[in-house]
């Protein structure tokens, strides 16, 4: 608590909420807010809290720049601190909770169907709320301020500490338990009760609340793990669906505009570096050089997709240039997870997208209709085309199976009759005419 003279003097106040799940969006903010604070110089920070809890590795983050922050942070639980939420409660420095509120509940879950994660992420878990616990030390007498087997128990049912829970449960505190044992300064129903418990007389406090800025939320939200997985889905697709066309039209710009939306927050973030660019764009030219100048697929192919994994998960850890000892394991299995969730989505919508082209509906305008019968009204005409079967010619571009051929100084499209691979400058021989198509065979 603060002396009189304190209250006269000691009256900057900083606030900011966490209200929300707590994702990316959530630490943009946090860091944000602690920046905004640490220009302005305050006596106390207060973290106005309700969230259900939310991604891990961002909580552990959050976690640690509250332990690291210099000046005090007090967490004003305003009915939930749940799961990863209290993780970041504990990280305060005191805590004060609102009548009817919760504490606890932290095993780590799948974001998917909420399951509960193998042993390996609640070991994690466990040692980050044991060590969080810890940093707020011992009293005069020796005894935890917070004790870290209570911390362990909100995460492993198989704790058990005698008066407080029995194995087989996960721990929850409410507001008076989390008082009774060291987890709760104090029960206030407002936040002029959390400052005149800290001391502080509210009429004299001057309180300054972090409000997000558009680029914030922008910046939030594109640093989403979703939505991230949700850019790279579209760049695979992107790029496939483009090299299934000649020139260059809105599949690519799909490409390109995803890629950017993935990697600027990142490089304005700080996490995506130059080089990590250059990677992604080399691996790009690799694939693009497999295609269209060696035929089949071999090493240029290879390293381009290695090139372009390697850039989508690195450009998302914390590294300085090839030295990785900065990087933690959560990040590196959320970089994995975000990448390869993508890959799946951009395989998933090839796979869909291929199966409906041509069908009926929106999908059926991206492809002519497999059949025109006469009962319609479709009659065949005969074209030059027809004349030419039998004729040979020259491949003026590369047939995958489809390109472009010329025969006595015409050109024609066509397709390789066997789906096979003709270079371009091959000679060429038409083997039949179907359905206003050529058909080709390599000499």
């Amino acid at each position: 608590m603060h002396c009189a003279l304190c209250i006269m003097h000691c009256q900057n106040i900083y606030k900011f909420a966490i209200d929300d799940e707590i994702n990316s969006k959530t630490w943009i903010y946090t860091q944000e807010a602690l920046k905004e604070a640490n220009t302005l110089n305050p006596d106390l920070i207060i973290l106005h809290l309700n969230t259900y809890g939310g991604e891990v590795v961002y909580a552990d983050s959050i976690r640690t720049a509250i332990l690291r922050c210099e000046t005090p942070i007090v967490a004003y639980i305003d009915n939930n601190a749940a799961s990863a939420g209290a993780l970041i409660s504990i990280a305060c420095d005191r805590i004060y909770m609102r009548t009817g509120s919760q504490i606890g509940a932290a095993t780590v879950v799948s974001g998917v169907d909420g399951s509960k994660m193998p042993d390996k992420y609640q070991s994690y878990m466990r040692a980050t709320m044991r060590a969080t616990a810890e940093s707020h030390g011992k009293d005069s007498l020796g005894r935890w301020r917070r004790d870290p087997i209570i911390a362990e128990a909100m995460v492993d049912e198989s704790v058990y500490i005698e008066g407080v829970i029995d194995t087989g449960k996960i721990l929850t505190f409410t507001t008076k338990e989390a008082i009774k044992h060291g987890y709760c300064e104090a029960e206030v129903t407002t936040l002029d009760e959390v400052l005149e418990a800290e001391g502080y007389e509210p009429s004299q406090c001057t309180i300054t609340e972090y409000k997000p800025s558009l680029y914030d939320k922008l910046k939030g939200t594109l640093m989403g793990t979703a939505l991230r997985s949700i850019l790279i889905m579209l760049i695979i697709g992107g790029i496939y669906y483009e090299l299934q066309q000649p020139g260059i039209g809105f599949p690519l710009a799909v490409a390109i505009t995803a890629a950017v939306l993935y990697f600027a927050p990142l490089y304005l973030d700080g996490l995506a570096a130059y080089w990590e660019i250059a990677v992604f764009i080399i691996g790009i030219a690799l694939i693009l050089l497999e295609l269209f100048i060696f035929p089949g697929f071999g090493v240029a192919g290879i390293g381009g997709i290695l090139c372009v994994l390697f850039a989508l998960i690195t450009s998302m850890l914390n590294n300085d240039f090839f030295d990785f000892t900065p990087i933690v394991i959560p990040d590196l299995n959320q970089a994995l997870l975000t990448v390869f969730l993508g890959l799946i989505l951009g395989t998933a919508l090839i796979i869909y997208l291929v199966s409906r082209i041509g069908t009926k509906g929106i999908f059926g305008r991206l492809a002519l209709a497999k059949e025109q019968t006469t009962d319609e009204g479709y009659v065949g005409v005969p074209t030059e085309q027809i004349s030419i079967v039998g004729s040979e010619g020259i491949a003026t571009t590369d047939l995958r199976p489809a390109g472009k051929i010329i025969i006595d100084n015409r050109h024609y499209d066509a397709v390789s009759q066997y789906g096979d691979f003709i270079e371009k400058g091959s000679s060429i021989i038409v083997t039949k005419y179907e359905a206003t198509q050529l058909y080709v065979r390599k000499k």
